[in-house]
């Protein structure tokens, strides 16, 4: 059993901490009134198609990690080794894909919205359904990383002050709507850059600062991690989740669906001025991306020799915070990890809001295409915005009632039950020249993910009764069916083959349509 965080390990006045999280807001609100001047609602989508390529490329990293990967990579190191880098190896082949095959698709297109495409190629149904599993997935997927990082906050500085949670996440939510309120892409582009800055400064300081403390050298802490068996990256366990085959082609289906067809993330890219800039972003991003994500499973690893020298035991997602705020250190690198944390935190989620804003906007309500004035369409984006705000906040009080942290695994899997159809549309599309038969489309996409849903849940029911605190009496059923297989990653590749023949089905070859 893991005990709970005792408030006798902190020794930073959480006042001193809180002014440093105001400080640093105030630097983001500058950045923001500086970049959104003059800024219109081509800013606010795509940045005028102005951006620099190594900016966005920068930027991304941030994005793409997020608070969970700061707090929950490294603390995954005690049980899971290094498998994630598995994961991220797929990744890597994922971002190819992305780089020489959608890129050139969507500048080829001229597209504002990545989700036009499937209206080009399907008509209107499929253009909503690919908009609606991304919001939903976004949505999710966010308010879930903003819930774990404002856990984090809460315990180590706002509980200190008696600020409930509720008043916590509102007051984060509005500062971040501010610094995206007017320059959407344009100003994202330039505080993901800030931030990314802060998450990796923080994470090279924090493992120098942890080292030091063991009196330990880069190749020493590897060799001795090395002896516990933490760094272990390849398991070749065929029946086991985390099956290195399972791992990697999961990996790159997830980096295709979650950043090639993600409009948060593309809309980025696409705000390249060339499709050749985009491309060298995406390459460029992805190759750091390698990098940081080992840098992070080291510093778990650094994390959990220095835990077991303390005889310290804490739950995984409380491993970070605990050992960087503890009175050990003495506030040394408290005020990094605080700075590193929420730096983590906000390129994904004032993304997230950004693009969920732009895809109701351009996908949904068809802004673009409606008559209007400039400053009457900017009224109903703004409207918008602030909408999926008061959603956001719902969804991390709903977060804080389930109470759940270790929230990593949570994220990919429903990642893989909702970005599946968009995964099995977009391959079709660019697969096949079949013509669909539109009165089936949301039919396939919403029938497919709930048999792959049942397929995993009968496949590995040990991960549902723990999230589900319910005994759902299928061992039985999983080792008679599956010989114990255990379905890992790969889960979105299964989702989106299923839709691929879902959609299969309900099409006709163009040529019997002459």
């Amino acid at each position: 059993m893991y005990k709970a965080i005792k408030p006798v390990l902190i020794q930073m006045s959480p006042t001193l901490l809180f002014i440093f999280v105001i400080s640093y807001f105030a630097i983001l609100l500058a950045v923001a009134w500086y970049t959104g001047r003059n800024s219109n609602n081509e800013s606010f989508f795509i940045g005028n198609k102005n951006s620099n390529w190594m900016l966005v490329a920068f930027g991304m990293i941030g994005t793409s990690l997020s608070g969970v990967t700061f707090v929950s990579v490294p603390g995954g190191v005690g049980s899971g080794n290094f498998f994630y880098f598995q994961i991220v190896l797929g990744y890597l082949l994922g971002y190819m894909v992305i780089a020489f095959v959608l890129i050139p698709l969507y500048y080829r297109l001229n597209l504002t919205s990545i989700y036009t495409y499937l209206e080009k190629r399907f008509g209107i149904k499929a253009h909503k359904a690919g908009a609606f599993f991304f919001i939903l997935s976004r949505l999710v997927g966010a308010t879930a990383r903003l819930y774990l990082v404002i856990s984090v906050l809460q315990i180590f500085i706002f509980d200190k002050m008696g600020i409930p949670f509720e008043l916590t996440a509102l007051v984060i939510l509005v500062l971040i709507l501010l610094y995206t309120f007017e320059g959407g892409v344009k100003t994202i582009i330039y505080t993901d850059t800030l931030q990314t800055t802060g998450m990796l400064l923080g994470l090279i300081i924090c493992i120098v600062v942890i080292l030091k403390a063991l009196g330990l050298e880069f190749g020493e802490a590897l060799s001795q991690m090395s002896t516990k068996g933490y760094t272990q990256i390849f398991n070749t366990d065929v029946k086991s989740g985390s099956f290195f085959l399972k791992h990697i082609i999961g990996g790159a289906f997830i980096a295709i669906a979650m950043t090639g067809l993600d409009q948060e993330m593309m809309q980025k890219n696409i705000s390249v001025k060339t499709p050749r800039d985009s491309q060298k972003n995406i390459i460029s991003f992805s190759l750091v991306l390698v990098l940081v994500n080992f840098l992070f499973l080291f510093l778990g690893g650094v994390l959990y020799l220095y835990a077991d020298t303390m005889h310290l035991k804490v739950a995984p997602d409380d491993l970070f915070p605990t050992i960087a705020l503890s009175d050990q250190f003495s506030g040394v690198i408290g005020i990094v990890f605080i700075i590193a944390l929420i730096s983590a935190l906000f390129p994904s989620v004032d993304g997230a809001i950004t693009s969920i804003t732009s895809c109701f906007c351009i996908d949904i309500l068809n802004l673009n295409s409606k008559e209007g004035t400039e400053k009457e369409k900017k009224k109903i984006r703004l409207k918008v915005h602030f909408s999926f705000a008061v959603v956001f906040f719902l969804m991390v009080l709903i977060f804080k009632a389930i109470n759940d942290k270790l929230i990593i695994d949570f994220i990919l899997k429903f990642a893989s039950i909702t970005y599946g159809p968009l995964l099995g549309l977009f391959s079709f599309g660019i697969l096949t020249k079949r013509v669909l038969n539109e009165k089936f489309i949301w039919m396939v996409c919403i029938v497919a993910p709930i048999l792959v849903l049942g397929i995993d849940i009968c496949c590995s029911p040990e991960w549902y009764e723990k999230k589900l605190h319910i005994d759902l009496g299928l061992k039985a059923l999983s080792e008679s069916m599956f010989g114990g297989y255990k379905i890992g990653t790969e889960l979105i590749l299964i989702n989106g083959l299923f839709t691929f023949a879902g959609l299969f089905f309900i099409s006709k070859n163009p040529k019997t349509l002459a």
